[in-house]
């Protein structure tokens, strides 16, 4: 995050001796991102973050594509991706590029038997449905239903979830996932036409410092590949830390929407922003109060972006069928639009309860053998009088 936080104990100086009761040195690692040019952290351990014990396993997690080369709008039933007990095999990758993952995944557990890292990818976790705890090596975070969870990549964590009912809808990005610039002055301070601002975004409020010395199983992804690896010390050992970089919390339902008296473009709705994709929020909100307006969208051509449209809550205007973890897909080079009398049902009105989150990308998305399952391969016919 372009700003400053600070949680546990650290030395006045960064780089500078910081000792413990003991005498011994605790130890100092810088970690950051974008080489030493992007956001960073300097954090302090009561071992070195350095020890692996053993590498015991390695496979691949890449995704299966169905079809590389696509045009055809598609509609995902998220919904029947079937829950599964362990986090991680619980995540189902059904659209990809060179630059991200888009995933939905059920888990029931949370993960009790080991630590992750995605070593690759920052990671946008849309919480549809469940509660619980995001743990990390810099802090927790209670989540709820409508939260983005953002983990930069690198940062070790586990998830309590209270209940077996979750429902989850993950964004891997390959470059880091950054607050729009369009809302950020010089300095990173969020503006005062942003619909959202520093106190909506929660930080990490609490550590779990563990001194303790074992083994310690940490899934690592790399390049599409998990590895198994035994850490000596437990990852979470973290006295105290501070910088720019590490895991937050926005909730969806803190989005101030920004209306107007005809209809606004996309861009309105941004909430989170790489150098590949961008990501909204659609809230619920005040209609267009022209009095000649249409409400609902105007037919339009993404020409140089796939859209992705996850369906949260709500009565969704410009679509007819769908609804909540219905996802759907209308590829770069072909127009899209509201559905045969979408547009004719909202003049008049004066709101909508819409939520959704969509996903905007900049090279086109492939769809993968998980999207096939539970596609619906006539939605592309649906604009049809």
């Amino acid at each position: 995050m372009p700003f400053y936080h600070k949680l546990g104990e650290i030395p006045p100086k960064r780089h500078t001796q910081f000792r413990k009761p003991n005498g011994d040195l605790y130890s100092e690692q810088l970690f950051g991102t974008v080489g030493f040019d992007g956001m960073s952290t300097n954090s302090y351990h009561e071992h070195r973050p350095t020890q692996v014990k053993e590498i015991i396993r390695q496979y691949n997690i890449a995704p299966k594509i169905a079809k590389e080369n696509n045009i055809q709008s598609y509609r995902l039933r998220g919904f029947q991706v079937a829950p599964e007990n362990d986090y991680l095999e619980s995540r189902k990758i059904v659209l990809t590029n060179s630059d991200c993952h888009i995933a939905l995944a059920a888990p029931k557990k949370s993960t009790t038997e080991y630590f992750y890292k995605n070593t690759d990818s920052d990671e946008m976790i849309f919480i549809h449905r469940g509660t619980g705890k995001l743990r990390t090596i810099y802090g927790n975070l209670d989540f709820k239903y409508g939260d983005y969870l953002i983990i930069p990549r690198g940062i070790i964590y586990k998830i309590d979830f209270d209940t077996e009912d979750n429902r989850l809808f993950i964004v891997e990005s390959h470059s880091p996932i950054y607050t729009p610039k369009q809302y950020r002055n010089w300095f990173g301070q969020l503006l005062e036409h942003s619909p959202y601002c520093e106190r909506d975004i929660r930080r990490p409020y609490e550590l779990e410092t563990n001194n303790e010395k074992g083994e310690f199983l940490i899934k690592v992804k790399k390049k599409d590949e998990i590895f198994d690896m035994i850490y000596a010390t437990h990852p979470f050992d973290v006295v105290g830390y501070d910088g720019f970089n590490y895991p937050y919390a926005l909730s969806i339902h803190d989005f101030e929407p920004i209306t107007g008296r005809i209809h606004l473009p996309p861009p309105i709705h941004q909430t989170f922003e790489t150098s590949a994709f961008v990501i909204c929020s659609f809230v619920p909100r005040l209609y267009d109060y022209h009095p000649l307006s249409i409400p609902a969208p105007y037919n339009h051509s993404n020409i140089d972006a796939d859209e992705v449209l996850y369906y949260v809550d709500g009565d969704f205007m410009s679509r007819n069928d769908v609804e909540a973890g219905h996802i759907s897909l209308h590829p770069a080079g072909i127009a899209h639009g509201p559905h045969p009398g979408a547009a004719e049902r909202s003049i008049g009105k004066t709101e909508t309860q819409e939520l959704a989150v969509m996903v905007d990308t900049f090279k086109p998305l492939m769809v993968t053998e998980e999207a096939m399952k539970i596609a619906d391969d006539k939605y592309y016919q649906s604009w049809l009088d």
